[in-house]
């Protein structure tokens, strides 16, 4: 079998990244689960036995509603996008924990500080449209490794490189996308809103601004210029360890050329100012007035665009009332090691996992594991694979992959609908998500009618009459009508109708309203014992660790790696390929170091999500990474996180 991208969708003509290109490979791996297991052995020793569907749903079932009849709110689902589709994530799903009256899940793992950001300032997850990008002038890539996460809109980059754009990146690593671009700013973790704010000093002493524009279409000028003036290139070269000649040249080169585009990511979100610094960079292209030009503003992500018909889809009316308590997926590690008490409400008796690894993947990984190895925990977890999280399941479900069931997305980078139609049968016993919410419902006796919805009229509730369904069904995919300059004359879906320099919603939280640079929780230089930060971007090869065990990505990975710059190598004796313990006050981790000017010195680089079962004492990454929470949106801080490192 070949899996290949479709040659007549515009934005990704037919190219597929190195990991969705062996998606057959992990679809027919040897080692995928392909019919339902039950524990035998002490949970995490991965000791389980087939069963029959019939045997583990009826279990399940009895065993939720045991809980339920006591207390609902004592069952916990946590999934994130594992699929991304609609369907296959939070439809019968969310209508099925919805009739129950568990705990709602806080779902904030990605991307919520940024969603929160972009609400607060241009009024949603919206920008300006990809495939412009190709007619900018400067391009902005601030925060992320396109090559490796965004390979479609690399392509755009480098057409509009060869048009003779200026590609300019913003990254504490040294990336493969950092490399290729005219010019890297790496500056340290968790600065980025100082480095924006002492860009706009820089356009207002100089006068790159688009004045008509700011009067017309933004609100709080006056307290965003009075805060920006605060921030001379000096301060900010100080605060982001870069040269202020690098400052003034970024400030020059996005307030003279016109178009300019900035390519926003998730990684400069992952700290406790991340919601700030995406705000105040969010800022920049109402300044210059560059939403006026089709190829100039901002993208974080289009998703905010599409017309999802959540309520339809999730039916929240379920809850009939009720409001149960919300559980935040990134603070899981302490949750599931709480007691019941008046402020937490019921100890968590049972949780769900679909869609997620939050063994691997969720953050302060040594209180993760330690919650899901609770022998009074009743787990189940779907699963394509035996991952760090099914080995401490009660029982694992197959579940279909994308291959094999019918599913509708979104997109973060363009503004097309795309339909995921089943190409092959299901493989062995997999299940889509949906069937097994479905029969579970069934066996608790919920008869609402809308848990016998098929697949297919899922797919088409998702977006109501809002999208031809027909379009879809015959191309795959139907583009959205929006204009190709959506803020051309301002009118943001914000309540002012104005890009909000200044937020009142904001400030009503008891927050400051404009944006502005808040030090990491952990900074370089506050900690005696641990002097090092540390980030932990994605491999290449993986995405989170959904691709981890596919035999072709792993071997091209080789192995776990940490990047040490070698100035912090040589003043700690450490050779490359040598084994480091990386370690802090939340644990450590045995990893092969990499010595390299990737890492800027300072900052040390933990990539993954490897899964712990691949790690060299059976951990990864996130036995270091903290449980806090960003500024806005309740996000995890990832890259927030101080470590000391010495060799083995």
């Amino acid at each position: 079998m070949k899996v290949q991208g479709n040659p007549a969708h515009p934005q990704t003509g037919g190219v597929l990244c190195a990991k969705v290109s062996r998606y057959p490979e992990r679809t027919y791996d040897p080692s995928r689960v392909l019919q339902p297991l039950k524990r035998t052995g002490p949970k995490g020793s991965g000791q389980f036995a087939p069963v029959g569907w019939d045997e583990a749903l009826d279990d399940i079932a009895a065993r939720l509603a045991a809980i339920a009849a006591r207390e609902p709110q004592a069952i916990v689902p946590y999934s994130y996008a594992g699929t991304m589709g609609l369907v296959q994530a939070e439809s019968i799903a969310a209508r099925f924990f919805h009739q129950l009256g568990a705990s709602l899940l806080d779902r904030t793992i990605c991307s919520s500080a940024g969603t929160e950001a972009l609400v607060h300032t241009l009024g949603g997850k919206v920008g300006m449209k990809v495939e412009f990008f190709a007619q900018s002038r400067l391009i902005v890539i601030w925060g992320s490794n396109s090559i490796t996460s965004n390979l479609h809109f690399w392509r755009i980059a480098q057409e509009a490189k060869r048009n003779g754009a200026k590609l300019v990146c913003i990254d504490p690593r040294r990336t493969d996308t950092a490399q290729k671009c005219h010019e890297h700013i790496q500056l340290l973790p968790g600065t980025d809103a100082a480095l924006a704010l002492a860009v706009m000093h820089e356009l207002i002493v100089n006068d790159w601004l688009d004045h008509d524009y700011i009067a017309q279409h933004t609100l709080g000028w006056e307290g965003l210029r009075e805060r920006a003036l605060r921030w001379t290139p000096e301060r900010a070269a100080e605060t982001c360890g870069v040269p202020v000649e690098q400052v003034r040249s970024l400030a020059r080169d996005y307030g003279t050329t016109k178009p300019a585009a900035i390519r926003l990511n998730y990684g400069m979100q992952r700290v406790r100012g991340g919601a700030n610094a995406v705000r105040a960079v969010a800022c920049l292209p109402a300044l210059t007035g560059a939403w006026r030009h089709r190829a100039g503003g901002v993208l974080l992500s289009s998703s905010g665009m599409f017309p999802v018909d959540k309520a339809a889809l999730q039916r929240p009316d379920l809850l009939a009332g009720r409001t149960p308590r919300t559980i935040n997926m990134v603070t899981i590690g302490d949750d599931l090691l709480r007691p019941t008490s008046p402020s937490f409400g019921p100890r968590i008796e049972a949780l769900v996992v679909y869609n997620s690894n939050p063994v691997a993947v969720a953050p302060e990984s040594g209180k993760v594991v330690a919650g899901f190895a609770r022998e009074d925990l009743f787990t189940v977890v779907l699963e394509h694979f035996r991952t760090d999280t099914a080995d401490y399941a009660d029982y694992i479900l197959p579940a279909t992959t994308q291959l094999e069931h019918w599913d509708v997305h979104l997109s973060y980078g363009h503004t097309d609908v795309l339909l995921n139609r089943p190409a092959i049968e299901p493989v062995g016993q997999a299940r889509p998500n949906t069937q097994v919410f479905r029969e579970l419902a069934s066996r608790m006796g919920f008869t609402d009618p809308c848990f016998a919805d098929d697949d297919l009229a899922l797919c088409r509730t998702a977006y109501g009459d809002q999208v031809d369904f027909g379009e879809l069904l015959a191309k795959g995919f139907a583009t959205l009508e929006i204009p190709d300059a959506p803020f051309a004359e301002g009118r943001f879906p914000t309540p002012s109708g104005k890009c909000e320099f200044f937020s009142e919603r904001v400030a009503r939280m008891g927050l400051d309203g404009l944006p502005d640079y808040l030090p990491n929780y952990e900074a370089p230089g506050t900690s005696a014992h641990y002097p090092l930060a540390m980030i932990s971007p994605p491999a290449r090869n993986f995405l989170n660790s959904s691709f981890v065990n596919v035999p072709s990505l792993r071997e091209a990975e080789r192995e776990p790696l940490l990047e040490i710059h070698p100035q912090d190598a040589a003043a700690r004796g450490i050779a490359n390929g040598a084994v480091v313990r990386v370690f802090n006050d939340r644990g450590e981790y045995l990893v092969k170091a990499e010595v390299s000017d990737r890492a800027r010195a300072g900052v040390v680089n933990g990539l993954g999500v490897w899964w712990r079962k691949f790690g060299l004492a059976g951990t990864n990454v996130n036995q270091l990474t903290s449980q806090k929470l960003t500024d806005l949106g309740r996000g995890p801080v990832f890259y927030d996180c101080l470590v000391e490192v010495q060799p083995v």
